[in-house]
C-alpha cells in the first residue's frame, strides 16, 4: 500500500520505546507511528499489535483509524491556512482520524513552546515567542467557518508571562463567542501556578467548561508532571466549581498507578464536584520519556467508568485511547444540562467530603 507525502504525516501514532516521534504532545503522550495495514484503503484501522518488526507489540485493543477523506483535508487546510496550532496534530493523536473526519478539533493557543517539561509530553520546551495579539480573532473565525456545535481549546504552559495567559485565554473565549454564539465550548487550561485570580479572569470570560487535568495520582504527580502539583490542580478545579463553573479534568492510566489510587481520586473528584471526567491509556512519545508500566484492559476502563459514575460524577469517557477532548464534540446536550444545573441555587456550594492529598 501507497501513502502521499500528506497522508504519511499524519497517520496515527502509538507510543512505543522505539525512535522519538518529533512532534510535540500535550494531553497524553503519543509516540512512533505504526506500520500502515495492507488492505488497500487508506480509513483501515491500524493495530498496533501488527508492528513492524523489532518494535514492542501493543495489545490488539490499542487501534486508530487512519486519516482520509475529503472532511479531514478541508480541516487542516483550514487550520493551516489561519497559521493556527492543534493539540491534533501537535500531539500526533491516534483519533485524528476518526475526529476531523467529523470536523472536530482541539486548537492550541499561546503558541507551540512550553515552559515546563513534563515527563510524559514532547513539546518542544525552551522560552516562547510573545502571544499573537491576532490570535483570538483567528481562532473564532477557523471555528465559525467550521460550524461546530460544541469544540474544545487548550494551550501550553507560558509561565513566562505575568498572568500565565489568562488575558489571552479571556480574549480568545470572547472573540469566539462573538463568531460562534450558539456553540458550547470547553477550555483546557494549565493550573496558573494556583493564583485563583488568573482562574477567575477566565472564568469571567464565561466558558461552558473549564477543564484542568490532574493527569496522575497524587504519588506519581511530581514524577509526571514536574513543575506542578496535585494539591496545586486540585485547588484550581476547586475554585472553578465554588464559582459555578462546569468542571472537568483527565487522567492518564499505566504509568505505575495502582488502581486504589485512581478510585481514591475519583472519590475526591466526586467530593470536589467534578461534572466530566476523562480517563485514558499512557503512551510514551520516546525513549525518554517516562516508560509505560502497564496496558490497562478496556474491562478496566469500563470498570472504572461504572465506578465513577455511581459516585455522582455526570459524564466519563474511559477507554485506551481517551483523550482529554475525545468524543467532546458529542457533549454539546451534556454541557448544556450540566449549565443549567450549574446555574441554580446550590451552584455557589462546593462539596468537599474528601480533599486533596499531600
Amino acid at each position: 500500500m501507497r501513502f502521499s507525502s500528506t497522508q504519511r504525516r499524519h497517520l496515527p501514532v502509538l507510543g512505543s520505546s522505539a525512535t522519538a516521534a518529533t512532534t510535540p504532545a500535550v494531553d497524553g503522550a503519543l509516540g512512533p507511528a505504526v506500520s500502515p495495514p495492507s488492505d488497500g484503503t487508506a480509513s483501515a484501522v491500524v493495530e498496533a499489535g501488527a508492528a513492524a518488526p523489532n518494535r514492542p507489540r501493543h495489545p490488539a485493543w490499542i487501534k486508530a483509524r487512519l486519516p482520509s477523506g475529503q472532511t479531514f483535508f478541508e480541516v487542516r487546510e483550514l487550520v493551516h491556512r489561519q497559521k493556527l496550532h492543534t493539540v491534533c496534530e501537535s500531539a500526533s493523536c491516534p483519533n485524528i482520524g476518526e475526529c476531523w473526519s467529523r470536523r472536530a478539533l482541539t486548537i492550541m493557543i499561546l503558541g507551540e513552546i512550553c515552559t515546563r517539561s513534563c515527563k510524559f509530553c514532547d513539546v518542544p520546551i525552551g522560552r516562547p515567542l510573545p502571544p499573537d495579539p491576532d490570535e483570538p480573532r483567528r481562532v473564532g473565525e477557523t471555528l465559525a467557518a467550521l460550524g461546530l456545535r460544541h469544540t474544545v481549546i487548550t494551550c501550553v504552559d507560558r509561565d513566562d508571562l505575568p498572568d500565565f495567559g489568562a488575558a489571552h485565554w479571556a480574549e480568545t473565549i470572547r472573540q469566539v463567542r462573538a463568531h460562534c454564539p450558539d456553540m458550547t465550548l470547553e477550555v483546557l487550561v494549565g493550573d496558573f501556578k494556583g493564583r485563583t485570580q488568573d482562574v477567575d479572569t477566565v472564568l469571567a470570560a464565561a466558558p461552558d467548561v473549564f477543564a484542568h487535568n490532574l493527569e496522575t495520582v497524587p504519588r506519581l504527580s511530581r514524577q509526571v508532571r514536574v513543575q506542578a502539583s496535585y494539591p496545586r490542580s486540585y485547588t484550581v478545579l476547586a475554585h472553578a466549581k465554588s464559582r459555578g463553573a462546569v468542571v472537568k479534568t483527565g487522567l492518564m492510566l499505566g504509568l505505575g498507578e495502582e488502581i486504589a489510587e485512581v478510585r481514591e481520586v475519583l472519590r475526591e473528584l466526586a467530593g470536589l464536584g467534578c461534572d466530566i471526567v476523562t480517563l485514558g491509556q499512557y503512551l510514551p512519545p520516546s525513549r525518554s520519556h517516562l516508560p509505560i508500566a502497564r496496558y490497562v484492559h478496556p474491562d478496566e476502563f469500563a470498570a472504572l467508568r461504572d465506578e465513577a459514575l455511581a459516585l455522582g460524577i455526570s459524564h466519563v469517557e474511559s477507554g485506551p485511547l481517551v483523550r482529554s477532548s475525545y468524543h467532546a464534540d458529542g457533549q454539546a446536550e451534556i454541557i448544556a444540562e450540566l449549565r443549567a444545573r450549574a446555574a441554580g441555587p446550590q451552584s455557589s456550594e462546593v462539596r468537599l467530603s474528601a480533599g486533596p492529598q499531600a
